[in-house]
């Protein structure tokens, strides 16, 4: 626990899980509120296609990540989505409330989240020894996932008794509450690295942001880790059509209740494997083995959860999938932040972010379509199927075997494997 007397990093932890607790909260009570107001997991898929606003938004914000303080970025952010919020409640009161409503304000609002957590990740080793960096990825994955487990049952409850409208108006107030912690942020200013006259025009500052997003994305499409991005779109591809026809499957389960125990055993699984991640050793192992192993026991929980005889025991079966991803993202994020050089972090992130979550949208659109055709049972068997299929091909593919262990990778290796990363 040594690592909470950084003040940085304690407020840093604190804001994450305060604002955390209105992220899960608001997740939860938006795609509720669709499909009750909608009807149909159509409508569910729609309103998680229409995410990929906020991605592109993502895609192109690594740049400026690395560009614009912490402090007031994690702050306004958190005004203006509690400001966003407020607007559901309203409308209700007014009664102008309809699923269009809600599908046209929960892109905006997770615009501005989306900027928030590769920042905080961009930002970690600027107030962090390297070696508590493993350490503090897990205690910070556990303010960013872990609170969905508690927060994703809870709101199960909550949608039964104060219903989907009112987990908005806390969602304000808890974001209100994580802006105030943010402002008490005292980082050093970033050193430029080079001067820019302001009297150069627009033109020569869009040119250099350009070669910025060239650089991040340099990195992640070269051979060292393609071949686990690759694997990792497909992933959520599939876990973005799950995620759209939980509220049916819930309601053929039991209800939102069921609903809120699914979503908070994905967070207990997700959340475990944070925390064990640093245990288990497995940064003796190569990052290829460790994928392929990890997600062909992902895909295999994932598919068979479904034909349990108990509820209890198919949303148990469900969380245990999550396990490995919670490791993997442990051990990914360490190895980038040891291997990229710092002021590269914030367009890595942002551009790994992006990429691999940009499929999320398209797989809610087509799971919400699908969904429709032939029942959200199949949607959820399918998708645990291809997490094997990725896992297999991991495990098989000679260049994801032939990816470094954890514990080797530093800057100056990693650098070695990119062309064209370190010209800054």
């Amino acid at each position: 626990m040594r690592i909470f007397s950084n003040k940085n990093f304690l407020y840093m932890f604190l804001g994450r899980i305060v604002t955390n607790i209105g992220d899960t909260l608001y997740a939860v009570a938006a795609m509720w509120l669709v499909s009750d107001l909608g009807g149909s997991t159509f409508f569910t898929g729609l309103a998680g296609f229409l995410t990929i606003i906020p991605r592109f938004i993502q895609f192109f914000g690594g740049p400026l990540i690395d560009r614009i303080p912490i402090r007031p970025l994690l702050i306004i952010t958190q005004c203006i989505q509690s400001f966003m919020l407020l607007i559901i409640p309203l409308a209700y009161y007014f009664d102008l409330l309809s699923v269009s409503l809600v599908l046209i304000i929960s892109p905006i609002i997770t615009t501005f989240n989306m900027l928030v957590y590769p920042a905080q990740m961009a930002s970690l080793p600027k107030f962090v020894e390297e070696k508590d960096l493993t350490k503090a990825n897990s205690l910070f994955t556990f303010a960013y996932q872990g609170i969905e487990t508690g927060c994703n049952a809870i709101a199960g409850i909550l949608l039964v008794t104060i219903g989907a409208v009112s987990i908005y108006l806390l969602d304000s107030i808890m974001f209100l509450i994580g802006a105030l912690i943010f402002s008490m942020i005292n980082l050093p200013k970033q050193t430029k690295r080079e001067k820019v006259s302001d009297k150069q025009p627009i033109i020569t500052h869009f040119k250099k942001y350009g070669v910025d997003l060239k650089e991040g994305f340099s990195i992640l499409l070269n051979k060292t880790f393609s071949r686990l991005l690759l694997g990792v779109i497909a992933i959520n591809l599939v876990g973005g059509a799950t995620f759209v026809v939980l509220p049916e499957f819930s309601k053929q389960q039991g209800g939102a209740e069921v609903f809120g125990f699914l979503l908070m055993a994905q967070a207990l699984g997700s959340l475990a494997g944070a925390l064990l991640a640093p245990y288990l050793k497995l940064e003796k192992f190569g990052l290829g083995r460790v994928y392929g192993t990890a997600f062909i026991i992902s895909g295999i929980l994932w598919a068979t959860s479904i034909f349990s005889p108990w509820t209890w025991l198919m949303i148990a079966i469900y969380g245990l999938a999550w396990f490995p991803g919670g490791v993997t993202n442990i051990l990914i994020n360490t190895c980038m932040q040891r291997g990229i050089p710092k002021h590269l972090l914030g367009r890595v992130f942002s551009a790994s972010f992006s990429l691999s979550g940009m499929a999320m949208p398209l797989g809610s659109l087509i799971g919400g379509i699908l969904g429709m055709m032939i029942g959200s049972t199949y949607v959820i068997l399918f998708s645990g199927i291809v997490v094997l299929l990725v896992g297999v091909f991991w495990m098989f593919d000679t260049v994801t075997q032939s990816l470094p262990k954890s514990e080797d990778v530093t800057e100056t290796t990693f650098i070695k494997t990119i062309p064209h990363a370190g010209g800054h």
